[in-house]
């Protein structure tokens, strides 16, 4: 089979390029053990990087953190390593490109999976894209976190909040994620609840412009001063105490937040009273019958 100019092209193309030290170059994993890394680099000689110039981190391991086809960046130490091949840096690389890409991070708000590898004072310690990330004790979870100890080890998504590429700063915040969730997990419970359903609760606290009932199962709504009660009044005190069980109906779920009355259900209990045929009655009873008596008879509650 005759051979054509095509067959060289690679090798044409590698004949002309020109790497330096200092250069930051791409190749592609072609071999890995415990010492070190080699690259094809498209080249007319293979990279290598050593293990000890692969990451910052120091949970980092060569042999289950790298596999063959990974593409790597990594800098020029050396054009030649005393054995033919160009030695390279990713950890020198990575000064330059990782806090382009946790910039990148930062604007997309993209969430990311870590792994603590140590805990200080304030916080806990995670690498990402070979950089120290710092998460502060009141980023760890929903609430403020005392002992750190737990989270020793432990797998975290996270997000970069501050990148301070000249202080060498990275922040990174689980809490941003934890809240969303909890925001989705509220929306979709509430989103469940139909309007026009009775529900029983606790009364958690008093406002002057009503009462916050707890629903159970993470939930509360507002009962709006207006919806209290059928006689105007003039703050929830009148009527209500914290602690006290109610019965309410839900008048909607609109934006995640849950509206409710205790006047809708008075005034439900009124029709079913003015809905009794009085003829139901015996003689034997007064003509005179109160509505009280009625609503004693409804055994209304």
């Amino acid at each position: 089979m005759q051979e054509t100019m095509k067959d060289y092209e690679k090798e044409l193309e590698a004949s002309f390029r020109k790497i330096q030290e200092g250069d930051v170059i791409k190749g592609t994993v072609i071999g890995v053990n415990e010492e070190e890394v080699t690259l094809d680099l498209k080249y007319y000689t293979q990279g290598i990087i050593k293990a000890s110039e692969m990451s910052n981190d120091p949970g980092f391991s060569v042999l289950n953190d790298v596999h063959e086809g990974d593409v790597i960046e990594a800098s020029v130490v050396k054009m030649d390593d005393g054995q033919g091949n160009i030695l390279l840096s990713r950890k020198e690389a990575n000064e330059v490109l990782a806090w382009d890409v946790l910039e990148s991070y930062q604007e997309q708000k993209k969430n990311l999976t870590v792994k603590v590898s140590e805990v200080v004072n304030a916080g806990v310690v995670a690498y990402l894209e070979g950089v120290r990330g710092f998460i502060p004790a009141s980023q760890l979870a929903l609430s403020y976190v005392e002992k750190f100890d737990e989270y020793q080890g432990k797998t975290l998504e996270v997000r970069v909040i501050t990148v301070d590429r000249e202080k060498e700063k990275l922040v990174l915040s689980a809490k941003e994620i934890l809240r969303e969730k909890a925001k989705e997990e509220h929306d979709h419970k509430v989103a469940m609840i139909v309007p026009g359903t009775v529900l029983e609760g606790i009364v958690e606290s008093l406002q002057p412009y009503g009462a916050f009932i707890d629903l159970k199962d993470g939930l509360s709504g507002l009962v709006h001063i207006s919806q209290i009660s059928q006689r105007r009044i003039k703050k929830p005190s009148e009527v209500l105490k914290v602690g006290d069980k109610v019965k309410v109906k839900v008048l909607n779920t609109n934006d995640g937040k849950i509206s409710l009355s205790m006047k809708a259900l008075e005034e439900m209990q009124v029709e079913e009273v003015e809905k009794i045929d009085v003829k139901q009655y015996g003689s034997s009873e007064s003509l005179g019958t109160s509505l009280g008596d009625l609503f004693a008879k409804l055994n209304i509650k």
